[in-house]
């Protein structure tokens, strides 16, 4: 989601997903270093003379450069920073971006569009709590910015607020398109307990539109996507996945999605494939190693090390923000079932998605613990959420004595 709904509301829930650790990271091999002057240069990430992406950075660093004070400037290299840590699952574009913005202090006084900028990087952080607060503080001075309310409504539905999120969805009408309107409470509809119905109303808002932006549409498609793989019907699921993929967009969030669907599909093959030149990031990493081992490739055993290592090394920098993913590679990777659920249960306490509470679930299984499920069995009753994986798994917990 981009300057207030243009692409729209897909992007904002590419950063609630990311903020629910769905996209993923690239953690530096390396010990912290603390440059003594903000000239040095400690790391160049990877890029081609001929990138248009890193032409267009080169130009916005100059921009801002040349007039430091420049709010536009700013925002303008600020936000393609985000852009591009959604879009290849590197959070060191996030801090990038956070460099840019450091001169504006979060107060009323800030301009908006800084004030969200900075919500945004909070919630990548997983700092909700912040994150809301910039994000107040900038509808305090433009109580229409529809950016700001979707990610708001974004922020709850991780935590699984979804009266809160409603609020924040209808606030949002107000102010933007039908279809986005729709985007924003189909999603609610579709965790629970009325998938089909969401999909139904999405699909026909989508088709009655013949201008979205093609951001928008991969979040819509995918989306849609997941709804009907939840109510049952894999071949419209993939069909939306694939026509998703048509669009040529690098979408981390897409990628992983559409992934997870094909592992359970039993479609290791076409992981493997999909996911060959996505090893920079850790959440993709980790579903291309799970292939990697359902068609016994000899370079599972490489990608589960260095999962290994990069969550290692996270931690020692104290940094937690892809619990659910090491829960998985705990689990599903190197068999650690008290650990995984350890993991994931931390994870559970501020993120509360369907994967996290799946995972939750799947932990508490193999380690023989269903008390440890308790708070994602509640949300499951309480939302009436569908899925033919995550029913099946609460019910073995539920019978387990």
């Amino acid at each position: 989601m981009q300057q207030c709904f243009s692409p729209g509301v897909g992007l904002l829930f590419k950063g609630f997903v990311a903020a629910a650790g769905v996209v993923g990271a690239l953690s530096v091999a390396a010990a912290p270093q603390l440059p003594k002057d903000d000239s040095i240069v400690l790391e160049r990430l990877p890029s081609k003379a001929a990138d248009p992406a890193a032409a267009e950075l080169k130009r916005l660093r100059a921009a801002a450069s040349a007039a430091p004070e420049s709010v536009d400037a700013a925002a303008r290299l600020a936000r393609r920073y985000f852009e591009l840590a959604m879009a290849e699952g590197d959070p060191r574009y996030v801090g990038y971006a956070e460099a840019v913005l450091r001169r504006w202090p979060e107060t009323a006084s800030t301009p908006a569009e800084l004030l969200v900028l900075q919500g945004l990087l909070r919630q990548y952080r997983h700092d909700f709590d912040r994150g809301l607060v910039d994000f107040d503080l900038a509808l305090s001075s433009d109580p229409a910015n529809t950016e700001a309310l979707a990610w708001r409504a974004a922020i709850l539905m991780v935590r699984a607020d979804y009266a809160g999120a409603r609020r924040e969805c209808e606030r949002l009408a107000e102010h933007s398109t039908a279809l986005h309107a729709t985007a924003c409470a189909a999603y609610i509809e579709a965790t629970t307990g009325q998938a089909r119905r969401a999909h139904e109303r999405l699909a026909a808002a989508l088709a009655a539109r013949s201008d979205v932006p093609p951001e928008f549409q991969v979040w819509v498609l995918t989306r849609l996507a997941e709804m009907a793989w939840r109510y049952g019907d894999p071949a419209t699921a993939d069909r939306h996945f694939r026509a998703a993929l048509a669009l040529g967009l690098d979408d981390n969030f897409l990628l992983a999605a559409y992934a997870d669907f094909l592992l359970e599909q039993k479609r290791a093959g076409e992981v493997a494939a999909l996911l060959k030149r996505w090893v920079r990031s850790d959440t993709l990493l980790l579903r291309l190693a799970l292939a990697e081992r359902a068609l016994g490739l000899p370079e599972a055993a490489g990608h589960t090390r260095t999962l290994g290592e990069r969550f290692a090394e996270a931690s020692l920098r104290g940094e937690r923000l892809h619990l659910q993913e090491e829960a998985r590679y705990l689990l599903d990777l190197k068999g650690d079932a008290p650990a995984a659920l350890a993991a994931a249960a931390e994870n559970y306490q501020t993120q509360r998605e369907p994967r996290d509470a799946l995972v939750l679930l799947e932990a508490a299984l193999a380690a023989r613990e269903p008390a440890a499920a308790a708070p994602a069995l509640k949300w499951l009753d309480e939302t009436g959420f569908e899925g033919t994986r995550i029913r099946e798994v609460a019910g073995k917990l539920k019978g387990m004595k």
